[in-house]
């Protein structure tokens, strides 16, 4: 009688534990958390949606996966503060238990998260934050650091370069007063001045300057061009101010001063300046004529940088993550696989050098015209010479160019200064 109850009992119980499995939930695939720095709010708030918004459409085109994996996408407004976003990115780590995180702007952003990577042991990939000793001299403290974008001189060391070709021989910057300022106009120099020319004078307005009328009047009149680099508002009203002070010679800029971001609050004075990036929305390649078209169909205008470039950072975290098999591979190993990694981006051939792109760079004009089939005549960089391949190195070789220190307010000197 007992043992037919303990039978009962265990064929009940059984039964029960049975109807119990069928209705729990299966437990659910890995989830990959992403959190995204940006500034959604202040003088940099449509930069910060750029951002996103070219993160967001890859995202939108893979169903919210990337490389199989659900993605969690988890947003966060530093108002472009660099100690607000490290407070940022502490609680994205800490809270929200992300396996990366992503974005910043400023050079001094980059510079103020990657010792949280660190600390924290989470990947830290910087889409837009171009500082770049990053992945330079201080590239062994960040072993979990990794660039999308492109280190603040790379692409005007190339510029420099050109600028020298097309026979300009005295140069005056004028950019703007901290760390990626330093680094472009440093990267300019350098070659500008080891092809030959001379940068005769250093203009350093404040991050945020909109009256620009101090600085203009102070111009050598004997230069043949002005290098600018801008960020923000700064790059609309730089050009504006000094085609309206009567100034008729070239502008060559840093790729911020005219970057998608900026020119469509352009007027035609800045038809014919020049500026160098790694992306152009005017380049006629099948890729980027699809990536624009589908951009400014579903967000209303043309992408910048900041969006291609947070959609191709998209794009190779989604490569690394299938070729890891669709699940999470641990930090060490993302950051050994994206390294190895070649992707055929909007911007053209995208390889990697010690965590920081191979690509190339353009030099850019600005032109108004008809392009992709819009009706309407608009301004658009348009490329006129394409650098293949550019390292952070430039052509000076790796040992070469850490041997010498990183680009600042005071270096390269300015040996043609009176």
């Amino acid at each position: 009688m007992t043992r037919g109850l303990a039978n009962a009992s265990t064929i009940a119980l059984g039964g029960l534990l049975a109807v119990a499995l069928a209705g729990a939930p299966r437990a659910r695939a890995e989830e990959l958390r992403i959190g995204f720095i940006a500034p959604m709010t202040g003088i940099f708030a449509q930069v910060g949606k750029d951002m996103v918004n070219g993160f967001q459409m890859y995202l939108d085109e893979h169903g919210g996966k990337l490389g199989g994996m659900e993605v969690k996408f988890i947003v966060e407004d530093d108002q472009a503060k660099p100690d607000l976003g490290v407070t940022k990115a502490k609680k994205l780590v800490l809270q929200d238990k992300v396996q990366m995180f992503i974005g910043g702007v400023l050079a001094s952003t980059g510079y103020a998260l990657a010792p949280v990577s660190s600390e924290l042991k989470t990947i830290y990939i910087a889409s837009i934050p171009a500082a770049d000793d990053l992945t330079q001299r201080q590239a062994d403290k960040y072993p979990l650091f990794f660039r999308t974008g492109w280190s603040s001189s790379q692409p005007h060391h190339p510029l420099g370069q050109w600028a020298c070709d097309q026979g300009y021989k005295k140069i005056v910057t004028v950019g703007a007063d901290y760390a990626f300022g330093y680094e472009s106009v440093g990267g300019f120099q350098k070659a500008f001045e080891d092809c030959g020319g001379k940068i005769v004078q250093k203009i350093w307005p404040a991050l945020g300057t909109k009256d620009f009328g101090p600085y203009i009047p102070t111009i050598k009149a004997d230069a043949d061009a002005v290098f600018t680099l801008m960020v923000g508002p700064m790059s609309l009203q730089f050009p504006k101010q000094l085609r309206a002070a009567g100034y008729k010679k070239p502008i060559v800029g840093g790729g911020t001063s005219y970057d998608e971001f900026a020119l469509p609050f352009m007027g035609d004075e800045v038809i014919g300046d020049v500026s160098a990036l790694q992306y152009s929305a005017a380049l006629e390649t099948p890729k980027n004529i699809a990536f624009v078209k589908e951009y400014r169909s579903k967000y209303g205008k043309v992408p910048s940088y900041f969006s291609e470039s947070n959609y191709t950072t998209a794009q190779l975290i989604d490569d690394v993550i299938k070729k890891a098999g669709g699940k999470w591979p641990g930090s060490e190993k993302f950051i050994d696989m994206a390294s190895a990694e070649k992707i055929d981006a909007v911007r053209g051939p995208v390889s990697f050098e010690d965590r920081n792109p191979v690509q190339n760079v353009y030099i850019k004009k600005v032109e108004k015209k008809k392009l992709f089939g819009y009706d309407k005549a608009e301004l658009w960089n348009t490329v006129i010479k394409t650098y293949p391949a550019v390292s952070q190195y430039w052509t000076y070789g790796k040992e070469k160019f850490l041997a010498q220190p990183v680009y600042s307010r005071d270096f390269p000197p300015c040996k043609f200064c009176e």
